[in-house]
């Protein structure tokens, strides 16, 4: 049975909604701020976490009491083709077109986990699999002037910790060699493929040598390929991974070549559905998968860690627990792998992480 197939007709009753929103400091040095959308029917809550990137755009939300027309008798699909019809940005279109998925997953993802509670079903139990520990990799920056001096102090709280890393133009020769002796950098995010947004970083052929050469088993995110830098590339075509561009099946088969490597980030793909097929798509063709995160506050975290630990446990999962996105870290970080609930119900997944 397809994926999508063992949710599509689980039946849904939405009583009602609300919004609330999320806020928090973060390591990046910014403040993250997240809508958490809250459905409610025949006695259970469901809850999905909208994670557009634009402060104003949650504010915008919630300030203009949107009536959304959510309540209703449906099946999954039937919402979800619902949703996929409305406008979620009634005060005005979004910055990015891709927010209007990240906001529609917010919505779906609450949905499904209502539906699963009310059939008293975790996603696991519905897709006849179980959850199994998920091995997780550390997301950071070096900082500016770029430093050790975070990945030293996470080193200090588990000493087999291991990283994606997002490289600058201001990486030191000498920073990539002290990185490359620890041996613990899985992924380097080059953030290539973005555009118009405050982490886009220019190709840099002298960059991208140096790093694929001195890195030579980590993968490669989101290269940006020019006439320059595709030659670099191609000799490493078999640990590239692309993420900013995954929205679907469509976008992996516009791909320059049939990828080994993909970052699934839920809230991209915007549908249930779209997701499901994507991973199903990648299974059969033998892709590697790992999750990625977006700073979640909430479900959302959750969700991301969840859809790991069922579909890609072993990967390099960008999905660590909160507590690695603040400014100070503590003495008590959970250390990889997560081990999963006991008594997980909907899409809930552990709380406490």
């Amino acid at each position: 049975m397809a994926l999508y197939d063992a949710v599509a007709d689980l039946d849904l009753v939405v009583d009602d909604w609300e919004l609330s929103l999320r806020e928090r400091d973060t390591s990046s040095g910014f403040v993250r701020t997240t809508t958490v959308f809250e459905l409610r029917g025949d006695g259970a809550v469901g809850r999905g976490e909208d994670v557009t990137y634009e402060e104003s755009h949650h504010h915008a939300l919630v300030e203009d009491e949107p009536d959304f027309e959510l309540a209703g008798e449906y099946a999954f699909d039937e919402f979800s083709q619902a949703v996929g019809n409305l406008d979620l940005f009634p005060a005005g279109a979004p910055d990015r077109d891709v927010f209007r998925n990240y906001r529609r997953w917010g919505v779906e993802s609450a949905a499904l986990d209502l539906a699963l509670r009310q059939a008293d079903l975790s996603l696991a139990d519905a897709l006849d699999e179980s959850y199994d520990p998920v091995r997780f990799v550390a997301s950071t920056r070096l900082g500016d002037p770029p430093t050790l001096d975070r990945i030293d102090a996470l080193r200090e709280v588990d000493a087999d910790m291991e990283f994606k890393l997002d490289p600058t133009p201001d990486w030191t020769p000498e920073i990539i060699e002290e990185l490359a002796e620890t041996d613990a950098v899985r992924i380097l995010d080059l953030k290539g493929q973005y555009e118009g947004t405050e982490v886009d970083v220019a190709a840099d052929p002298e960059l991208y040598e140096r790093l694929i050469d001195a890195f030579d088993e980590t993968v490669i995110e989101d290269p940006d390929l020019t006439d320059e830098t595709r030659p670099i590339v191609d000799d490493a075509a078999d640990r590239v991974s692309w993420d900013a561009p995954i929205h679907g099946i469509e976008d992996v088969e516009a791909l320059p070549w049939e990828p080994d490597w993909l970052n699934i980030k839920p809230s991209r793909f915007g549908s249930v559905r779209s997701l499901f097929e994507t991973i199903e798509y990648a299974a059969e063709r033998d892709v590697e998968l790992y999750g990625g995160g977006q700073f979640e506050l909430g479900v959302g975290r959750q969700h991301i860690q969840l859809l790991a630990s069922l579909f890609y446990p072993d990967g390099p999962n960008d999905v660590a627990p909160r507590a690695y996105n603040d400014p100070e870290l503590g003495d008590d970080l959970p250390t990889s792998p997560l081990a999963p609930p006991d008594d997980a119900l909907g899409l809930s997944w552990r709380e406490d992480v």
